[in-house]
C-alpha cells in the first residue's frame, strides 16, 4: 500500500466553532511509501442534523453544508494513460494540498450531539485513483451560529405569578404564591441572572425556595417527539415559615458552560428556562418557568445606559430653567447710583486725558486707586434718579 499517512490539518482550529461566512484555511497532507496513481485530490464541506432511533438505527437527516472543492487537477503535461484514463504519478515521499473553502453566507445551525440526534460538520478529502477505490480521510470541525442577546426581543423583562392552595381531604391550609421576574431574555455563558422573586407563605408548611437552569432538548420524528430535560445550575434560597414571605432581591445564578440555543432547526430543538420552584413537603411543587435564550454576543447595556444618563441629564438640568430669568437685566453704574459729593470725597482728582495718545501717560495707579475706594451703592426705597411721568414730558 502506497500510501502511509493522509490527514487534514486546519490553519486555526476555532474552539468556539466557525460562523457562517468565514474562511477554512489548511492542508491536505499525504505521505506515500511508493508511487501512487492519482486522477484528482477533492476536499467535501458536509453538515446536516440528523435523529436516529434506538431500535433499528434509522435516521432522518436535515442537510446544512454540502460543498465540493478540487485540490489537485491533473495537469496535461504530466497526464499519464493508464487502461483508459489519464492519472497524475506521484511519487514517495511528502505531498501538501492547501485549500481555503470558505462556507456559505446562509445561517449555518450550531453543532451539537444529544441523546437522539445530532448535528456535525466535517471536512472529507478524497484522493482518486483510476481503476481502484479512492482514499478517505475526514475531520470534524465546529459550527456556531451567532445570537446577539442586544436584541430588542431579548432585552424584554420577564414576568410571571402563580398560586397554589395547599390542604388535604378535610381542611385547607392556606395558599402559596410565588412572583419570579428577570430583567432580559437573552444572557450569554458565564453571565449570572438576577432573580427577583417574592414568596408568600399562608400556608400551615415549612417551605424552601430554589430556583435552576433547565436544557430541553426536543428532537421531531415525523410527527412524534422525544424531549429530554437537564438541570444545569441551580441556587436555595432560606426557608419560610407558615404565616411569613421572602423576597430575592436580585438573587444571582451564573450560567455554566453550554451550547447557544438551537430554535431555527426543523428537527433539533435546544432551548433554556429559569425555573423559579418551592419545595413543598408533602405535596407537588410550585414552579414557574422563565424562558431563557443563551446567546453568543454579549449584552452591552449601551441602550440602557444611554436612557438612563439622558434621564438623569434631563432631570438634574430641569432647575436651570426655572432658575434663569428671561432677559437678565444690565447692573446699575455707581456714578449714576451715589452722589457727587459721596462720589468725590473717595475719588481723587485727576486731569483726565483729552485724547488716546495722552491716554498712555495717565496715571496706572490712579487708575486702580479710581475702583479701589469706589463704595458700594447706597440702598434706597426711593428711586434717587426717578424716570420723569407723563406730566413732566409734557411740561418739557
Amino acid at each position: 500500500m502506497a500510501v502511509k499517512r493522509l490527514r487534514i490539518a486546519l490553519e486555526t482550529a476555532m474552539e468556539e466553532g466557525y460562523a457562517a461566512g468565514q474562511e477554512l484555511r489548511g492542508q491536505v497532507l499525504l505521505v506515500l511509501v511508493g508511487e501512487l496513481r492519482v486522477r484528482t485530490v477533492r476536499l467535501q464541506a458536509r453538515g446536516a442534523a440528523r435523529l436516529y432511533s434506538g431500535e433499528r438505527r434509522a435516521s432522518l437527516e436535515k442537510e446544512y453544508l454540502n460543498v465540493d472543492h478540487t485540490l489537485q487537477d491533473t495537469p496535461a503535461e504530466v497526464l499519464f494513460c493508464f487502461a483508459g484514463e489519464n492519472f497524475l504519478a506521484l511519487p514517495a515521499g511528502k505531498h501538501n494540498f492547501p485549500f481555503c473553502l470558505q462556507l456559505p453566507q446562509e445561517p449555518l445551525v450550531s453543532s451539537f450531539t444529544g441523546k437522539y440526534g445530532h448535528i456535525r460538520y466535517c471536512l472529507i478529502a478524497i484522493i482518486e485513483q483510476p481503476s481502484a477505490p479512492p482514499f478517505r480521510i475526514r475531520r470534524e470541525f465546529k459550527v456556531i451560529s451567532h445570537i446577539d442577546v442586544n436584541s430588542p426581543a431579548l432585552l424584554t423583562p420577564i414576568l410571571k405569578s402563580q398560586e397554589k392552595m395547599i390542604g388535604g381531604c378535610f381542611f385547607t391550609s392556606g395558599p402559596i404564591s410565588l412572583s419570579a421576574k428577570i430583567e432580559r431574555k437573552g444572557y450569554c455563558n458565564g453571565e449570572a441572572i438576577p432573580i427577583y422573586a417574592e414568596i408568600e407563605n399562608c400556608s400551615s408548611r415549612l417551605i424552601v425556595p430554589k430556583a435552576a437552569i433547565l436544557q430541553t432538548q426536543t428532537f421531531l420524528w415525523h410527527g412524534k417527539t422525544r424531549t429530554c430535560r437537564h438541570v444545569l445550575a441551580n441556587v436555595r434560597g432560606s426557608h419560610v415559615a407558615s404565616g411569613s414571605a421572602d423576597t430575592w432581591n436580585g438573587k444571582t445564578l451564573k450560567i455554566p458552560p453550554v451550547i447557544p440555543s438551537i430554535l431555527d432547526c426543523s428537527i433539533i430543538k435546544v432551548e433554556y428556562s429559569l425555573a423559579v420552584y418551592i419545595h413543598i413537603p408533602g405535596a407537588n411543587k410550585l414552579m414557574i418557568e422563565l424562558p431563557l435564550v443563551i446567546g453568543t454576543i454579549p449584552y452591552n447595556g449601551f441602550a440602557s445606559r444611554n436612557g438612563s444618563a439622558a434621564s438623569q441629564f434631563n432631570l438634574d438640568m430641569s432647575w436651570l430653567a426655572l432658575a434663569l430669568p428671561g432677559h437678565p437685566e444690565a447692573p446699575p453704574n455707581y456714578a449714576d447710583i451715589v452722589s457727587e459729593e459721596e462720589f468725590s470725597r473717595h475719588v481723587p482728582a485727576y486731569p483726565q486725558p483729552h485724547d488716546s495718545v495722552e491716554a498712555l501717560h495717565y496715571p496706572m495707579f490712579a487708575i486702580i486707586q479710581e475702583f479701589r475706594f469706589q463704595p458700594p451703592p447706597l440702598y434706597s426705597e426711593v428711586d434717587p434718579h426717578p424716570s420723569p411721568t407723563e406730566e413732566d414730558r409734557c411740561a418739557i
